[in-house]
């Protein structure tokens, strides 16, 4: 039995050697020392030794135990060591590596000129108001001097909800609102949403505009005019020419469209202006004596203007983008230009 214990001592010593990982430290344990193990096996057999030589043959199993489970031990705690150090070094941070900036928010280009065209605006002392989206036919059109059967309708089609019930196809409508609440002086800028059913390369369902509106005693067209070329000027730079032509709105008479010099080509021609030198830009007027009435405004007693303008036809021509579906196509690559 002495030599078994000794044999079984030797076996398990050089298990240990050879082990690595913690799974192989822990089956030698369980086969040399567990409840069904090697030595269990062999000390099962003490029985039939004899009286005096049994107490000998205890010490050495004692002894042979507690040194294979101090080896076992030892090898796990160096295999976790092993593994701790491993995993810092897998998490440690190298400060001599170049620093990763988190990503950063921009404003949609869009919301950047509205931005812009606001300000510039509000130096001029013009306050910003909103309105509906969802708008009556009444604001949107018959207010406006547009009535059911006036031909001005089938300048643009519309989208009707139920009834006399619309989605505004224009901003004009807070214009409306707003000189029911207030007397003159007026002066007020109405940006947001507009919808009209078109979609193509230069028209979205949804787009963006800006009109503005002053009223007050003895404004003129000549008004209309240094505002706008102010803005304009300051908008697409100081040497940028302007030139208004005569026009139609219903709800402005006299009416002009301006144009600018094309900011392509500098007023050379090219495909962007169709060789001509000038992009349309906004349209504009002074109030129609008609949308005064409707507001119980005396045509008499005030004058005013009022202009509006496409916030996308803005941006396309401030940073030369084609197409006006880019704005709206939410591709992180172009939005993250501006």
């Amino acid at each position: 039995m002495k030599e078994a214990l000794e044999h079984l001592e030797r076996n398990a010593l050089s298990e240990i050697q050879r082990a690595r990982t913690k799974e192989e430290f822990l089956e030698i344990r369980t086969r040399y020392l567990g409840r069904k193990g090697l030595l269990t096996g062999i000390l099962r057999k003490l029985k039939e030794v004899s009286p005096e030589d049994r107490p000998a043959l205890g010490d050495l199993s004692n002894r042979i135990k507690n040194r294979v489970t101090r080896e076992i031990d030892a090898a796990l705690e160096a295999c976790e060591s092993r593994g701790r150090e491993e995993r810092i070094r897998g998490d440690a941070i190298d400060v001599t590596l170049p620093g990763r900036t988190a990503p950063r928010g921009r404003l949609h280009p869009l919301s950047q000129t509205m931005e812009e065209i606001c300000s510039i605006f509000s130096s001029l002392g013009f306050s910003v108001a909103e309105g509906p989206q969802v708008e009556l036919d009444y604001y949107n059109f018959e207010a406006l001097n547009i009535p059911k059967d006036h031909p001005a309708r089938d300048m643009q089609d519309t989208f009707y909800i139920v009834g006399d019930t619309v989605l505004r196809t224009h901003t004009s409508p807070v214009q409306v609102r707003i000189m029911e609440q207030h007397r003159p002086p007026v002066r007020i800028l109405s940006p947001g949403k507009v919808y009209r059913p078109d979609f193509d390369i230069s028209h979205t369902p949804m787009f963006h505009q800006v009109e503005g509106l002053l009223v007050d005693r003895g404004i003129t067209f000549g008004d209309l005019k240094g505002v706008l070329q102010y803005f304009l000027r300051d908008m697409f730079g100081a040497d940028r020419k302007v030139r208004f032509r005569p026009s139609f709105f219903p709800f402005t008479e006299p009416s002009a469209e301006v144009d600018i010099e094309c900011v392509i080509c500098g007023g050379e021609g090219c495909r962007v202006c169709a060789q001509s030198g000038w992009l349309e830009i906004l349209g504009s007027g002074m109030v129609d004596p008609a949308v005064f009435m409707n507001v119980d405004y005396d045509p008499e007693e005030y004058t005013g203007f009022a202009f509006g303008l496409g916030v996308e036809r803005i941006a396309m021509l401030k940073y030369g983008i084609t197409d006006i579906r880019l704005f709206f196509e939410n591709d992180l690559r172009f939005l993250s230009q501006f």
